[in-house]
């Protein structure tokens, strides 16, 4: 059996993962290490290899091939890294120079695609539909972002930004986003977004956490309104996709993607905007938590 070699670059942790194989996605080996990127953009580079290096000795063997869970996109026509949030990546060739410090080729997707993935083949996916062929996996966390998997395949797309969802237009009560646009998705049902929302509307800053049991509660009007605004936004923004791509399943991941409204109310929102008559994608919570970064980033060796 081929075992699965990925890692999942973070902006502030990188994970490696060893696995048995793609029918038995068993880790050997686990390891995580600091990005440490305040040092540069060759020191993530050193850091990276120094991972696979010791991956390699806990294993006996070295890879052929590994698959790298990106926080950005690689630029089909020029090579170049982009959107990361770890900015020391961008406008580099990040590919080309790990290939080059690790001599062997490397498959590269963004992490929202990695989720999607691993979800898919390994998560809840398979547990609420296994003939399911169209998925779109989710991001609501800091920012927001997407994956689509067609037929067990990742589809980055022609400009490396298959399903950036997060940068679609949704409402002009978003305001300016650092892309350059104004009113991002990402800019209102983020957590960063409904944070700030909650702050315009209060003068105070609120965590989300603390924000859902007031809003639960009906203590703070501030706070309903904020979690009335995601629900809302939310089921519109997906309706979009759903429209588009017409899903078999949609997985929520990040930490907004654990409020519990959204797959009571928010798919009921998302509903009175999709063109049919009913909605049948199931939109549901992931399974995987945190590894589902790593073992879609070896899944793109399979």
């Amino acid at each position: 059996m081929t075992k699965l070699w990925g890692i999942d670059l973070g902006g502030t942790k990188i994970e490696g993962a060893v696995l048995k194989s793609k029918n038995d996605p068993t880790p050997i080996v686990r390891k995580r290490i600091n990005t440490e990127a305040d040092k540069g953009y060759e020191h993530v580079l050193n850091n990276i290899k120094r991972l696979i290096d010791d991956l390699a000795t806990e294993v006996g063997e070295k890879p052929t091939i590994i698959g790298i869970g990106t926080p950005g996109a690689i630029d089909p026509p020029t090579g170049l890294m982009k959107n990361s949030n770890s900015q020391n990546l961008n406008h580099k060739p990040f590919k080309k120079d790990l290939e080059a410090l690790l001599g062997i080729p490397t498959r590269m997707a963004n992490d929202a695609n990695c989720f999607a993935l691993a979800e898919t083949l390994m998560g809840a996916v398979p547990d609420v539909d296994p003939e399911a062929k169209v998925v779109f996996g989710v991001i609501m966390g800091t920012g927001c972002g997407g994956g689509v998997v067609v037929n067990g395949q990742v589809i980055n797309g022609k400009q490396g930004i298959g399903g950036e969802w997060g940068h679609n237009f949704l409402d002009a009560s978003g305001g300016p986003c650092y892309c350059g646009k104004s009113g991002c998705t990402e800019k209102i049902i983020s957590g960063t977004g409904l944070e700030d929302f909650y702050e315009q509307q209060t003068g105070t800053r609120k965590r989300l956490k603390e924000i859902l049991p007031a809003a639960r509660s009906g203590e703070d009007h501030n706070a309903v309104k904020t979690l009335d605004r995601l629900v809302h936004f939310f089921g519109l923004g997906i309706s979009t996709i759903i429209n588009v791509l017409d899903p078999d399943v949609i997985v929520l991941g990040g930490g907004v993607g654990n409020v519990d409204e959204l797959y009571t109310r928010g798919v009921e929102e998302a509903a009175k905007y999709v063109f049919n008559p009913r909605m049948d994608t199931k939109i549901v919570k992931p399974k995987l938590g945190d590894s589902a970064g790593v073992f879609g980033a070896a899944f793109l060796c399979e």
